[in-house]
């Protein structure tokens, strides 16, 4: 078990079960989602109508979950300010510039101009998320692990944890996706090195492409071989698979050590093209006993992070250097 700072298990706890796991509602997604939506509507959608789409999925799901993630740009403090977001649920905030540069095959990740750690968790933040594209054989895997490093220096001087998710990419430019195996090495590989430099969560993918690897007794391997490679806790994101799909993997992965999940699109996709009334339906209906059944299925199954940290000894007068 590892020592962490105060500030940082209090921010963890903010953001977990009583059960200590997590059950994170992810609606921190920016240019997908815009242009998705954008196909179904009759005119482009003004910031103000983006937002309301994503306060519509947190009043709707963020009760049934432990935290929520949002971005900086178009809904954390707006959120915030409607007191969207409940006081009893954390919040956690995205940091990077959405999308990448660079070569498809040598992809570069960049902070958002002009928002940091700091300010962050001056607007009441309590976990920092950070996006990369990692592959440990790209010629851009050094600015991926410099930028890392970065971050988490300045999550360390604010005592807000850091949960980074790094996604896989092929380097083969005639190849569109990754292959199974190679994902299972890169996300492991990845979560090796990143776990061991000091992010404090790990947002990870499956690690294998289960459109093709359809064997549960091979997704249960890779699940725990990804929990040895791990140091610290990690969580299974949900991209756009199907909510059925998800609901194995999310068994899967907190059977074999995860210590629960960051889902968005699993939960809540099918919203997307519908009219505001049938929308709102939706997310009552069906979105929400989806998030109630995910976040009741961590708490069963996945392992509680407070195996991971705690926080060294205290004694009456630990504040007068703190």
């Amino acid at each position: 078990m590892k020592a962490t700072s105060l500030g940082k298990f209090r921010a963890l706890q903010q953001c977990s079960t009583p059960a200590g796991s997590f059950a994170i509602l992810a609606a921190d997604h920016r240019g997908n989602l815009l242009e998705a939506l954008e196909k179904h509507a009759t005119a482009p959608l003004t910031d103000s109508e983006f937002t309301a789409f994503k306060g519509k999925i947190i009043k709707a799901l963020a009760i049934s979950g432990s935290a929520v993630l949002l971005d900086p740009e178009y809904s954390a403090a707006q959120l915030i300010a409607s007191n969207t977001i409940s006081g009893q649920r954390g919040l956690l905030a995205g940091i990077e510039k959405t999308g990448y540069s660079g070569d498809p095959t040598a992809r570069e990740n960049a902070l958002l101009p002009n928002w940091s750690v700091a300010k962050a968790k001056r607007a009441g933040v309590s976990g920092i998320k950070l996006l990369v594209h990692y592959h440990p054989d790209s010629p851009t895997a050094s600015q991926i692990e410099t930028l890392v490093k970065q971050v988490i220096e300045d999550c360390a001087a604010s005592e807000i944890p850091l949960y980074l998710e790094p996604l896989s990419y092929s380097l083969d430019a005639s190849k569109k996706t990754i292959s199974s195996s190679e994902r299972r090495d890169v996300v492991i590989e990845g979560a090796k090195r990143f776990s061991a430099m000091g992010i404090d969560v790990l947002k990870a993918e499956f690690p294998l492409d289960i459109t093709t690897d359809t064997n549960e007794s091979i997704w249960e391997q890779a699940c725990a071989d990804l929990s040895a490679a791990c140091a610290v806790p990690w969580i299974l994101l949900s991209g756009s698979t199907s909510f059925e799909t998800y609901l194995k993997q999310v068994t899967t992965a907190c059977r074999n050590g995860a210590s629960g999940v960051a889902v968005g699109r699993a939960i809540w996709q099918e919203a997307i093209p519908l009219s505001n009334a049938e929308r709102d339906h939706f997310l009552r209906e069906v979105a929400a006993r989806r998030m109630q059944r995910i976040t009741a299925l961590c708490d069963a199954l996945a392992r509680p992070w407070t195996d991971f940290y705690k926080v060294g000894e205290l004694t009456t007068t630990w504040y007068v250097n703190y």
